[in-house]
């Protein structure tokens, strides 16, 4: 494990985990269509805007001695995942760094079952198609151009707080939920 940022949050290698996954249980916050699309072979999925619910079954695990390491897609709701468990009383857990992203550049074993657009993707391509409608449609209807300029804003304010309220929305839709056999 490397330390990555002064002291408070730890970072595993991707490599690292290769040899390990049967003795470290990891924990991936992203939806659970992101899951089912492409996931770490042992990983449990404890969506982030449902990790409330399941910070007993994290803080079992840390009782027990388990090491416990959080993924997301690139890392960043990993952090948000560390953040709320660690409001909750549990220690700051590692976190795979690069997330999914790094541990599929490092031929990290992986199962596939569904291919969906990760919510990032989603996120870019309805906030381009929003525009592009406003923009066109403004040729005609000039007060249009002001949803172009509202996604805008959005964007720079999910930069700025490091939130995506369209993603939020976005990971609601059926798409985005696992099927149920």
């Amino acid at each position: 494990m490397s330390d990555t940022t002064a002291a408070t949050t730890v970072c595993v290698d991707p490599k690292s985990l290769h040899d390990r996954l049967d003795d470290v249980e990891i924990i991936d916050v992203r939806t659970p269509g992101e899951f089912e699309s492409v996931r770490v072979p042992t990983a449990k999925n404890l969506p982030l805007d449902e990790l409330e619910r399941h910070v007993d079954h994290v803080r079992s695990a840390v009782d027990e001695g388990r090491e416990v390491v959080l993924v997301c897609r690139s890392g960043n709701r990993a952090h948000q995942a560390q953040d709320k468990l660690v409001e909750a009383g549990l220690p700051r857990l590692p976190i795979l760094e690069g997330g999914m992203l790094a541990w599929q550049a490092d031929d990290g074993p992986v199962v596939q079952d569904v291919i969906r657009w990760d919510l990032e993707r989603q996120v870019r391509f309805v906030a381009g198609s929003i525009v592009l409608l406003a923009i066109l449609v403004s040729i005609v209807y000039p007060p249009a151009r002001y949803v172009a300029g509202f996604i805008g804003l959005g964007q720079v304010v999910a930069a700025w707080t490091n939130t995506c309220a369209m993603g939020m929305l976005l990971s609601k839709l059926p798409y985005n939920r696992p099927r149920t056999a």
